[in-house]
């Protein structure tokens, strides 16, 4: 199994001034934006991290899976939630031959934390052997920065912070900040019974 992003976060989406504020970055010089870019990769960094270790997307976009099987004949678990929309699901053979499934014979069952593609008839569509099946799929909170809760976006805004403090300590290791932990630990999934049941 493979998930990968379809498409990034947009530059503009990114709250790069509001960070800038919260780092109090000094403004009214010459070169105000000079930093942006740096910035900008801080958040990127801080965003990608906060969201690997709750499984959710902040910010809406495209993603796919490829699996060649599903982990259960009816139902599929998607990596990432919240998930508002199953744009496709494809099955190709051995030779890449694609399958665009009818979307009548699956459907979205939506969960805050592990949402599932459910067939509507008995099983799955079949992934022949050699073959792979495509979920391309919507997940996020939102399409702007408004939309992520606040307790995320604050924790998003305090590691970004801490890797801009940090620039310079090159090649250490630096573990998440207990305050981002205490930010997140409410949306991170619980996994029992080694997803089983998922």
């Amino acid at each position: 199994m493979m998930l990968s992003e379809v498409t990034p976060v947009p530059q503009a989406i990114l709250p790069v001034a509001e960070f800038k504020d919260h780092l109090r970055l000094g403004t009214g010089f010459a070169d105000d934006g000079a930093q942006d870019a740096l910035v900008e990769s801080y958040l990127r960094a801080a965003l990608a991290a906060v969201e690997g270790r709750i499984g959710k997307a902040l910010i809406a976009r495209d993603y796919v899976l490829e699996t060649n099987g599903w982990r259960w004949p009816d139902t599929q678990a998607l990596p990432v939630a919240p998930v508002s929309a199953v744009v496709s699901v494809t099955v190709k053979d051995r030779d890449g031959v694609p399958d665009l499934i009818d979307p009548t014979r699956y459907r979205l069952e939506k969960d805050a934390h592990r949402p599932k593609i459910v067939a509507t008839g008995a099983l799955l569509p079949g992934i022949p052997v050699g073959g792979v099946a495509e979920v391309v799929f919507t997940a996020g909170f939102g399409l702007v920065w408004a939309d992520v809760p606040v307790d995320l976006a604050q924790a998003v805004f305090l590691l970004a912070a801490q890797y801009h403090e940090n620039r310079h300590e090159a090649g250490e290791r630096m573990a998440m900040p207990f305050g981002v932990m205490a930010l997140i630990e409410r949306w991170r999934t619980v996994r029992v019974l080694g997803g089983g049941a998922a």
